[in-house]
């Protein structure tokens, strides 16, 4: 299938690896122009080095900012003035008691998972109205509807998210610009296959068993019962940024196997 991506612009924030990596690299296979990011410089030339050793011909570049800095957003901005799609992909996360959270804790958390994508739209938001095309996709994540007991600060920043993204959309009335979210669940980003790793040697069991472990005791209700690969990710999110998704707006799409039991 031809996503009619040829040449179409892409910023990915947080992208040097997981699923903003693989959502790069399916950009790139539809031949879109991508630019990267992460905190760090050496990160993100090896991360560009590494897609153009997978892709022949890759359009691909990278600016390194750190999102709990503006003034690192506002440089980034003066380098990539305009894009056609924009991927809120950025977020941190950390496992902490709610008592254990402090004021600068909910702070950093909120600046980096809810400000980056809001002064990443600011900018680029009007440019796609202007132009009457564009594509603002925000990460967000099955933790935005079951927000988890030992991480309520991130859960509330991704349901931030989703209120900020139907918020754009409704500004989007009448033009082809779309702003969505997507609601990926538990995913085997690198973090995550690390963590299975460790627990399997520690544990003493295979990763196979680790895994059908987690899913029967933290995450139960999943569908699929597995950890989703960050490339079925990618794919959704590469679909719904096309011009084929084009009577998709202001929703909330779920990647997360069936785990949110809703039928909305």
């Amino acid at each position: 299938m031809d996503l009619k991506l040829k040449d179409k612009v892409v910023f990915i924030s947080g992208s040097t690896a997981g699923i903003g990596f693989a959502t790069a690299e399916r950009f790139l296979t539809e031949g879109a122009t991508v630019v990267i990011n992460g905190r760090d410089q050496n990160r993100v030339d090896d991360a560009v080095n590494s897609l153009k050793s997978k892709i022949e011909d890759a359009k691909v570049s990278g600016i390194a900012a750190d999102f709990s800095e503006s003034d690192e957003i506002d440089a980034l901005l003066e380098k990539l003035p305009e894009v056609d799609i924009l991927i809120n992909n950025t977020g941190i996360f950390e496992p902490m008691a709610f008592e254990d959270i402090s004021d600068a804790d909910w702070l950093r958390f909120f600046e980096v998972n809810v400000m980056s994508g809001i002064r990443l739209s600011r900018h680029y938001f009007p440019k796609m109205l202007a132009k009457n095309w564009g594509r603002v996709i925000f990460i967000s994540s099955e933790s935005a509807v079951f927000i988890p007991e030992e991480m309520i600060h991130y859960g509330m920043t991704k349901t931030a998210q989703l209120a900020v993204s139907r918020g754009l959309a409704e500004l989007t009335k009448g033009t082809q610009v779309t702003v969505n979210s997507i609601l990926p669940g538990p995913t085997k980003s690198k973090g995550v296959g690390q963590f299975i790793e460790d627990l399997s040697k520690s544990e003493n069991k295979s990763m196979d068993e680790v895994e059908k472990d987690f899913f029967k005791k933290q995450r139960p209700t999943s569908l699929i019962g597995r950890f989703a690969d960050v490339e079925e990710v990618a794919n959704t999110i590469v679909y719904y940024s096309s011009p084929l998704a084009s009577a998709t707006n202001g929703a909330s799409i779920r990647v997360e196997g069936g785990l949110i039991k809703s039928i909305l």
